[in-house]
């Protein structure tokens, strides 16, 4: 895995002021005197590492953000936060929980892999959030009205990707309907006819194989995982080496899904997958008794960090979060109900219904 680099921060030459990765600009900007910078060169190469070895040894080498950070836990949410050190945090980012505590551990957490910078700039989210919510004719008329979008934040969201090879061979039995002529007396005592299916059980076996390649899992526990789908997919093939010039500014969320378990989750999709694969393969009509084995070969992993811009309110008693892919512009979110918009479509609904009764009548 690639070895932590010193501290350090990113400063501008002209003022010395820290600096941010812009996804307008795709560099590095200066919030305060406009300087632009070019991404630094180098960078470690993208290296898929086997997940068993890994799994037995992680070194302190293989951990640590590459530059100073600061963490903070939600105690609400229980997310975890990682930040420039000057920024002050008063609120999690992703309940709006204003009961966060520095956090401190005995493992720094695993350096990051990979990222996926941002592209989708803020000024376009805002625009792409308040058209989202213009068109959601439910919602209440006080939810559009709001500011809503002064809370938007972009956030590098951690996850695991998993390579692996897998060969399954399943056997079964495969089943063949076929119909005979049989008669049988109605009700009436009298002999009618009719076309009984039955079925013709065969053994049957067969081989799948399978190339998974960058099986996402999130590592997230401040993000919505159903929404978190619903954005997805997330260009992997885009992954840039990772490096502190890309988070430069932003908000990281630190995994809370360790490698042991998101593997666990990875193999279960796998799993599922050739199961499913398998089904589609059995001969027939039908199948019973399906017995699915599968082998994986080349398990690979790697750590990465991918876009997500997230907006998080209060409305009434409940939280909800609205989530943009930062790399795509994909767009999905919960949001609060209008009764009263709900119950008037029921009253026009109801009303037109008598009307039409009425006139039928």
């Amino acid at each position: 895995m690639a070895e932590a680099l010193a501290s350090k921060k990113i400063n501008c030459p002209s003022c010395g002021s820290d600096v941010r990765w812009s996804a307008k600009d795709q560099l590095l900007v200066c919030p305060y005197c406009g300087n632009k910078l070019e991404v630094e060169e180098g960078g470690s190469p993208i290296i898929e590492y086997d997940l068993r070895s890994s799994l037995a040894v992680l070194t302190k080498a293989d951990r640590g953000w590459k530059t100073e950070k600061q963490s903070v836990k939600c105690q609400s949410c229980l997310g975890i936060t990682v930040m420039d050190p000057a920024v002050a945090a008063h609120n999690c980012p992703f309940c709006g929980s204003v009961q966060i505590v520095p956090h401190e551990q005995s493992d720094r957490p695993i350096s990051p892999e990979s990222v996926l910078p941002f592209i989708i700039s803020e000024k376009v989210v805002r625009d792409a959030v308040r058209e989202w919510y213009g068109n959601r004719w439910f919602a209440p008329n006080r939810l559009s009205r709001s500011a809503l979008t002064d809370t938007i934040k972009g956030v590098y969201v951690p996850y695991w990707t998993f390579d692996a090879q897998a060969e399954s061979d399943w056997s079964a039995l495969s089943g063949y309907y076929y119909y005979k002529t049989e008669s049988y007396r109605d009700s009436n005592g009298h002999t009618q006819t009719r076309q009984v299916r039955h079925t013709r059980w065969v053994p049957s076996s067969g081989h799948q194989s399978h190339r998974f390649d960058d099986i996402l899992i999130p590592a997230t526990q401040g993000l919505d995982k159903v929404l978190l789908v619903k954005v997805e997919p997330f260009p992997t093939g885009s992954l840039e080496p990772y490096m502190p010039s890309f988070v430069a500014g932003w908000l990281v969320e630190q995994y809370q899904i360790d490698l042991a378990a998101a593997s666990v989750d990875a193999k279960d999709r796998m799993e599922k997958f050739m199961e499913s694969s398998c089904k589609s393969a059995v001969p027939g009509d039908t199948y019973q008794s399906l017995n699915v084995r599968t082998s994986y070969t080349g398990e690979t992993f790697k750590h990465t960090l991918l876009p997500v811009w997230l907006l998080s309110y209060t409305y009434g008693r409940k939280s909800y979060q609205l989530l943009i892919n930062g790399h795509t512009g994909t767009i999905a979110g919960h949001r609060p109900y209008s009764f009263w918009k709900i119950s008037g479509v029921i009253m026009f609904a109801v009303i037109l219904g008598l009307i039409i009764y009425a006139s039928m009548q």
